[in-house]
């Protein structure tokens, strides 16, 4: 005992000392393994013969036999179906090398049939390799998965973290719905007082509009829960109204057949001499354009463009032109529509609560304050209360049931840094904070109840808080661009070709991601483009 004191307590020369004589003798060190070895070898054979042995550990009424054969230095076997026995055992017994060698084990044989217990039984033993692993499968198997008995025993957190998730891998959305809906009736008295909070992660919008009032307006559990009756209301205006990018539910999920995509109509060419007539469709996530029908009869620059209920609205592109435009998104054909009451270019288009407005421009002598409201369902255009400031060439963007108007050319050659607002309730437009430049040949887009603002040779996209009725810089660009496409699609902001500061047209894209502030180059336009449309629109991926 005194030996074994003395060595416990050797000074640092000592142990240098000692760990030289091993390595002069390492055969003392292999002996004194072997001994090791030797000794419990010698303990392993009285267990199994139960001499010197008082105490067995037993699980579930049998001896834990492969436990004590690995702690006693034998070889052990581990295979998928020991393994999550033998896991719980290592946690248990605090054997670090079995447990990582039984989640080993465990994460080469992850399948659809078995991610649900697993990602069960990692969470529990905080296992973050193997959790993560078969929450992915869980997620990417999602439509089969949620099939499985196993999945009517998750507990609502971890349900309510896939549904949530980006990485959720779904045909549509009643795939989704369906879902909850089964987890939710397998113990309904415990489980009906969260379906309110696992709807709200169920993107209803997307639903089909015969589905969602067969199924979902018809389902008792959810028109008798006052929690689910917000997403209910935010479905219904959705397809009557029309998308609202405010929301998240009203984007598709990123494997879905439909994806939202970007379409860039017509524009200049890089000297901004030719009018270019091609429609392209861009889908970020396969990084493949596609053509759409060009534009109709003869091409045009400087028009504005919107979206409404998934078609694409166009006006304007010559001087006093009346013509509106619709590209029909299931005839995908543009079909001519109402003309505006006042002939316009460099004018811009908002849609709000299913209408659409087309603000301010130019006629060729005047740029104008007067502002018109196009109703979907008499086809009509009416006039409303005018700009406090006529402008062209503005950024004009909806947010928040109102209508914002940033900037833009004034009298004189000059440009503003007035934010003009029209409120559709009062029927009246009022002036806010100015924004931080005075630029005209700008545009802005909506993501998340801010407005991005890009072009008029700025090197900085900026970002307004409407409901603090502040301005940021968001984040800042390679260069100045102006005349630019700039549109919100996948939860990111994109802005598309544009003029250089040496008026050439360009081809590049970029990417906002409004998380992070970083700006990412993306595929270029299949030209030089500027003056152009830009809008986001949900199209199936195999169309």
């Amino acid at each position: 005992m005194k030996e074994e004191s003395s060595f416990g307590t050797k000074g640092p020369d000592q142990k240098a000392a000692l760990h030289q004589r091993n390595r002069r003798h390492p055969e003392k060190l292999r002996n004194t393994s072997c001994h090791a070895d030797r000794m419990l070898r010698t303990l392993n054979v009285y267990r199994r013969e139960g001499n010197l042995t008082d105490v067995v550990l037993k699980s579930d009424g049998k001896s834990l036999s492969l436990a004590l054969d690995y702690m006693y230095g034998e070889k052990v076997a581990i295979r998928p179906d020991n393994a999550p026995g033998l896991l719980e055992l290592s946690h248990v017994l605090q054997i670090p090398k079995l447990r990582v060698a039984c989640a080993t084990i465990l994460e080469g044989h992850l399948s659809l049939g078995n991610c649900l217990p697993l990602l069960k039984l990692a969470t529990s033993f905080s296992l973050s390799s193997l959790a993560g692993k078969s929450k992915l499968l869980v997620l990417g198997g999602f439509a089969e998965v949620s099939r499985h008995k196993q999945f009517l025993e998750m507990d609502a957190q971890t349900l309510e973290g896939c549904l949530s998730s980006e990485r959720l891998a779904v045909p549509n959305e009643a795939v989704v719905f369906e879902a909850v809906m089964r987890w939710v009736r397998h113990d309904l008295p415990a489980r009906k007082e969260v379906l309110g909070d696992l709807l709200g992660h169920v993107r209803l919008p997307l639903l089909d509009p015969v589905y969602f009032l067969e199924k979902v307006e018809s389902e008792e559990l959810i028109w008798g829960s006052p929690a689910c009756l917000p997403w209910l209301r935010e479905a219904r205006r959705s397809y009557i109204l029309g998308a609202d990018v405010s929301s998240p539910r009203l984007r598709p999920r990123r494997f879905m057949e439909v994806a939202e995509m970007i379409a860039v109509i017509g524009g200049c060419d890089k000297n901004g001499l030719l009018q270019l007539p091609f429609v392209d469709l861009f889908h970020p996530t396969s990084r493949q354009w596609k053509p759409l029908p060009s534009l109709p009869g003869y091409t045009k620059s400087e028009f504005a463009v919107c979206t409404l209920k998934n078609d694409i609205y166009l006006s304007g592109g010559h001087i006093n032109s009346r013509d509106v435009w619709l590209l029909s998104s299931r005839l995908n054909v543009w079909i001519k529509v109402a003309r505006l009451q006042k002939g316009r270019w460099r004018h811009k288009m908002a849609t709000l609560h299913g209408k659409i407005y087309a603000v301010g421009g130019y006629d060729g002598v005047h740029r104008l304050a007067s502002v018109e409201c196009y109703d979907p369902f008499s086809n009509r255009w009416a006039s409303l209360p005018p700009l406090p400031e006529a402008v062209s060439s503005a950024a004009v963007a909806p947010c928040l049931s109102k209508i914002y108007v940033i900037g833009g050319a004034v009298g004189g050659g000059t440009s503003t840094s007035k934010v003009q607002c029209y409120n559709p309730e009062e029927n009246t437009w009022s002036l806010l904070s100015p924004s931080p430049f005075s630029q005209r040949c700008i545009e802005a887009v909506t993501l998340d109840g801010s407005i991005y603002v890009a072009g008029g040779l700025l090197s900085q996209i900026f970002c307004y808080n409407p409901q603090s009725d502040t301005w940021t810089k968001a984040a800042s660009l390679p260069g100045p661009l102006e005349s630019c496409g700039v549109t919100a699609c996948g939860g990111k902001i994109y802005i598309l070709g544009g003029r250089n500061e040496q008026a050439e047209g360009t081809d590049q894209v970029y990417a906002l991601d409004t998380a992070t502030g970083k700006v990412e180059p993306q595929p270029p336009l299949r030209r030089c483009t500027s003056y152009h449309g830009c809008v986001t629109i949900l199209r199936h991926t195999n169309q």
